[in-house]
């Protein structure tokens, strides 16, 4: 059952990223690809210096957080090891359970 006519190759495009995709139908292998065209960010360039303008003031803000964050690092931590030094105080001492009580 041999085949007389072989098909030649066919194109799908990607529904996902519009990618051109050339297949053999004998093989069943992909014998091309072709990626899709790069979409561009901004459509001018006063859009493009206030997408930059916009990003330097969120880094500027993401910054001066951390640095916050990093100045009441010391007291937070000191917080929670009180807490934590409270709630040891006050829970029961307990023998550990091992396996071979489970016995």
């Amino acid at each position: 059952m041999a085949k007389s006519k072989i098909a030649e190759s066919f194109d799908i495009a990607c529904p996902c990223c519009a990618a051109l995709i050339v297949v053999d139908p004998a093989t069943h292998g992909v014998i091309s690809h072709t990626p899709p065209p790069s979409k561009r960010t901004f459509e001018d360039l006063d859009a493009a210096t206030k997408g930059l303008k916009d990003q330097e003031l969120r880094r500027e803000s993401l910054f001066r957080q951390s640095v916050e964050a990093e100045r009441n690092k010391a007291d937070l931590l000191n917080k929670k090891f009180e807490e934590a030094m409270k709630k040891a105080k006050d829970s029961p001492v307990e023998r550990p359970l091992r396996d071979f009580d489970l016995d």
